[in-house]
Parts: C-alpha cells; structure tokens; sequence
C-alpha cells in the first residue's frame, strides 16, 4: 500500500507516472531532504523500490560560480 501512494503522490504532482523505479527512488529522496517524509518512511520505500531494482544516479551534476571556486574545498 506503501508503494501504491507513493506512486499516487508522484503522479499527482508530476503529472505523470513514473517511467521506473529511478523516478521514484529520485522523488523519495527529495521527499526526505525536505523533510516531507520520516526516516521510517524513506526507508521502507527506498527498500521496497530496491526490490525493484531503483539507483541512485552514478554522479550528481552541480552548476558551481566560477567565482567563488577559491572559497571551495574539496577533498583530495
């Protein structure tokens, strides 16, 4: 049932169904960081979309001003 509202709520707001389980994973994400969600929530969804074979992306793309690289540190 979990699942099933999840899928309600991402295509009442998306205006679309999800085309997989990615899109869900990706919603679900953003639904914690912003505190939409309980970590109990998260993780029984996130759990039940890696049943289904949902990924988080191999890497982030970040739009970073060039000028305040120098203010930046990154490891290594």
């Amino acid at each position: 049932m979990l699942l099933e509202d999840l899928i309600h709520r991402f295509t009442s707001e998306k205006n679309q169904a999800p085309l997989h389980a990615n899109d869900l994973l990706d919603y679900v994400q953003k639904q914690y960081i912003h505190r939409e969600i309980s970590i109990v929530e998260y993780k029984k969804l996130f759990c039940e979309l890696d049943k289904r074979q949902a990924e988080k992306p191999q890497s982030y793309t970040m739009r970073i001003d060039q000028t305040h690289l120098q203010s930046i540190n990154l490891p290594g």
